[in-house]
């Protein structure tokens, strides 16, 4: 975003023209309903939120609603298991190549003849990832990817939503199934449902957009907290996680995503989008409407258009 010449009005006026334009492209998503809690979520909701690196916050919508990371929280198991492990133990156990299959499928591992996940952006990665970051129990464990978020997005109150997390612990055959694969094939270290219970935890962290433009922010600016100038990552991990959210971040429709929006970004199946504009700001969308990929339909078009009128593009 060229930001010398613009003014908060007329970064509000686009944000808001943009949102007027795409919100009713919700009727033709569906809410994730394979987790029951988040069926209740209200599919007209559109809500935006941007961070420029002086710290500033523009939002449209309803931006002060609260929704689980899901996926989004991929990103941040990552980065502290590569603060826990390392690259190279983190590497040992999850590949580096996007998928072109479903973010839940089981047919690469059993294809693969090291049954190592592809990337850490799928179930069967994350969950992999999730087996190394260090503590003496779940607890501890969740606490460093709880206390990363809070200091990157400055907000103390970000927490699990537990009901969300009980519903996605009852229904979670699929991930269970891929972490007993991964345990039998000798890729998980560890008690399999510690592992998971930990995966389902920051799967559940609740955040609004501003929170997630915020923690964006952070990402966007190689590490570095916008406002307190503090490094809460090495410049060298938000850069691995860049890359896996233009390769990986937007399930099997990255591809696509890269071509039309051309940023880095990561969904969840709440309906949260994460996007970093390397040394240029943070988004945080939500709109619970999917399409077919289970990415968020209103907000995928919502970035491409942003993209467009602001320039944002990293190609």
């Amino acid at each position: 975003m060229e930001n010398k010449g613009c003014s908060a009005e007329q970064i509000k006026t686009t944000l808001a023209q943009i949102r007027e334009r795409v919100a009713p492209s919700a009727k033709n998503g569906r809410v994730a309903s394979y987790i029951p809690e988040l069926a209740k979520s209200d599919p007209r909701d559109l809500a935006v939120s941007v961070t420029l690196l002086d710290g500033t916050t523009y939002s449209v919508g309803e931006s002060n609603k609260r929704f689980t990371l899901q996926s989004i929280s991929k990103l941040f198991s990552l980065l502290i298991a590569l603060i826990d492990q390392g690259p190279a133990a983190v590497f040992s156990v999850v590949g580096k190549e996007p998928t072109g299959d479903p973010f839940n499928s089981i047919v690469k591992l059993e294809m693969i003849s090291s049954h190592k996940p592809l990337n850490p952006m799928i179930n069967a990665g994350a969950i992999a990832v999730s087996s190394l970051i260090s503590g003496e129990d779940v607890a501890a464990r969740l606490d460093k990817i709880l206390t990363l978020l809070k200091r990157m997005a400055g907000n103390e109150t970000i927490a699990v939503n537990r009901r969300v997390y009980q519903s996605e612990r009852e229904t979670a055959h699929r991930n269970r199934a891929l972490a007993y694969f991964m345990k039998d094939s000798g890729i998980l270290k560890g008690d399999v449902e510690e592992i998971l219970d930990l995966y389902f935890l920051h799967c559940s962290i609740e955040v609004t957009t501003e929170d997630l433009s915020a923690i964006a922010a952070v990402l966007a600016n190689n590490g570095v907290h916008p406002i307190t100038g503090q490094q809460l990552v090495p410049a060298e991990y938000a850069r691995i996680c860049k890359s896996f959210m233009v390769t990986c971040g937007m399930y099997n429709d990255s591809g696509a995503f890269a071509i039309n929006a051309g940023i880095p970004a990561k969904s969840g199946v709440a309906g949260g989008i994460l996007a970093a504009v390397p040394n240029k700001l943070g988004i945080g969308v939500y709109s619970p409407a999917l399409n077919e990929k289970g990415n968020s339909l209103a907000g995928a078009l919502f970035l491409e258009e942003l993209s467009k009128a602001w320039n944002l593009s990293i190609f």
